[in-house]
């Protein structure tokens, strides 16, 4: 009786097995392209790379108003430049700071 149960759980295991082949898969057909109209390029920001002197400063725009710079001197860290609230008072982050970082979303603008 004990070596009776093992071989019938062997031969209902290999049926099961044998049984739970994979279904043959078809490949999905190319996603459609989005509808013109969706991509709104104004909301990607626009960097604009300048040299200065042996420094280089990459500037982020966006809708036309720079908000951040990032500052790679020829010797040193780099480090950012950030007008948090769009009045023209820049404040410095370095590359590694890991300070809280709250979420700020402009929600709407009068």
């Amino acid at each position: 009786m004990r070596r009776l149960l093992p071989c019938l759980f062997a031969i209902v295991a290999l049926n099961v097995a044998a049984q739970s082949r994979p279904p043959k898969l078809e490949p999905l057909p190319e996603p459609p392209p989005p509808p013109p109209g969706v991509l709104n390029e104004a909301l990607e920001p626009q960097v604009t790379i300048v040299k200065r002197g042996d420094d280089k400063v990459e500037e982020f725009r966006m809708g036309g108003k720079l908000y951040m710079q990032k500052v790679t001197p020829s010797h040193g860290v780099p480090y950012y430049l950030v007008d948090h609230s769009g009045d023209g008072q820049w404040v410095r982050q370095d590359s590694k700071d890991a300070g809280l970082r709250v979420p700020m979303w402009v929600i709407g603008t009068f």
